[in-house]
């Protein structure tokens, strides 16, 4: 009897915690990603800012389900999902045929119409997205160092976070530290009160999703490390070395843009009915509209939550989502998906920290320990969690930053004045 074979489309934390649920299993699973490694986006933002490398986040997939006999891994994206045959077409011109699918492509940045402002204000979901800004960053460090000009020194020091979710926050947080603590003592023009760091958020309060008292501790917080909070204002527009809010214009060689996100197109392949963030709509079980062998999960799927709205994309309801729907296929469950919200927490640099776990909320060093912890236990690997934990213990004790390099191309129009006037 031929066993079935399931196809599970993206190896983030619902595709992999798909695959590791169906290990071994009686059935076949092809795990399907662009990318050879696995990444733990909640730490991105810490390789951007040269706190850790990109090593000590990522993983092989391949040796991550070594152990799964029955489950082989392709390297290679999707153009296609052919419904009415049960086969998907990969960018390869291979095809798959399937009995199951399961399909958790993720999400990219949504720049809200105006993609020409992802050339200036990059967002942050992959490795290659966080070494660009920690090339920006670190570039900008170097090049005001000997930058003679005052207004363009100051350009060069400002730092523009986009986007008051957590991802911001913590962006603004640690770059605000690395500029103010971690680097001034090793330049010697650059004190910790040259720099600027400006956090927007168009709604009126930061971390939209956390109790209204907490986020009032984490707006303290991160101006408590110099950064300056703009709430109520929109980004009205944004080129190569400034931003407009409203009628102000702020001059700054660093944009970072992490203000929403927008599903990949799962929605087109699949024909499905989607949100307005490109999610499918999914039912309780997860399934597609229409299609009894297709499940979508994580950031591409808009799966209801108890209180009417869909879920949020975090990587416990994608992790929670992908062993659901393994118990699906192998038949060991048929009761609806019920997301366990186990809380939510943001750490707004050195000490400090939100958590919101419903009736007991916390902050500041104990919210920022507990963030550390769980952040470590949740990465993948023995040697992630050790390399983690030692290289936070190092930073804490000397504020230094080991991964401070600059890779790439120095673009020549980027160069201070003193270099080009020596020129």
């Amino acid at each position: 009897m031929t066993r079935p074979h399931v196809v599970i489309l993206g190896a983030g934390f619902g595709g992999l915690s798909a695959a590791k649920a169906l290990a071994n299993e009686a059935v076949d699973v092809t795990i399907v990603d662009r990318r050879n490694h696995h990444l733990f986006q909640p730490l991105l933002y810490q390789v951007a800012t040269a706190a850790l490398s990109p090593a000590d986040i990522a993983a092989p997939i391949r040796s991550i389900l070594a152990g799964a006999q029955n489950v082989r891994v392709l390297l290679d994206g999707v153009a296609a999902i052919e419904t009415a045959q049960r086969r998907v077409r990969l960018e390869s011109g291979r095809r798959l045929d399937y009995d199951w699918l399961i399909v958790a492509t993720g999400a990219r940045h949504s720049y809200f119409g105006r993609d020409d402002w992802a050339a200036h204000a990059p967002g942050l979901k992959t490795i290659e997205d966080a070494t660009a800004i920690r090339h920006r960053v670190l570039l900008a460090l170097e090049r005001a160092e000997t930058e003679t000009d005052k207004a363009r020194r100051q350009a060069l020091l400002t730092f523009v976070v986009i986007g008051g979710g957590p991802t911001g926050v913590e962006m603004a947080g640690a770059i605000a530290e690395l500029a103010r603590k971690s680097v001034s003592r090793d330049f010697r023009s650059i004190t910790p009160h040259c720099s600027r760091v400006v956090l927007v958020e168009a709604a009126p309060r930061l971390l939209g999703a956390f109790p209204e008292a907490l986020a009032a501790k984490a707006r303290r917080a991160v101006e408590q490390l110099g950064v300056e909070v703009r709430v109520g204002q929109a980004v009205a527009d944004l080129g190569r070395t400034h931003v407009r809010l409203g009628d102000e214009r702020i001059e700054a060689h660093t944009l970072i843009w992490a203000a929403g996100v927008q599903a990949s197109p799962a929605a087109t392949w699949l024909h499905a009915p989607c949100d307005r963030a490109g999610r499918v709509v999914v039912g309780d079980d997860l399934r597609v509209p229409g299609e009894a062998q297709v499940f979508a999960i994580g950031d591409t799927a808009a799966c209801p939550g108890p209180s009417g709205g869909a879920l949020p994309g975090v990587a416990p309801v994608a992790k929670q989502q992908g062993r659901y729907v393994a118990r699906r296929i192998l038949g060991h469950t048929s009761a609806s998906f019920r997301y366990r919200n186990y809380g939510g927490m943001a750490t707004i640099g050195r000490r400090r920290a939100v958590a919101d776990f419903g009736r007991v909320q916390l902050s500041g060093f104990p919210a920022w320990l507990l963030w550390c912890v769980a952040h470590i236990y949740f990465l993948v690997g023995f040697r992630s969690r050790l390399s983690v934990g030692l290289t936070w213990a190092w930073n804490y004790l000397t504020f230094e930053r080991s991964a401070r390099l600059i890779t790439g191309d120095i673009a020549p129009d980027a160069a201070p004045a003193a270099a080009r006037q020596a020129a």
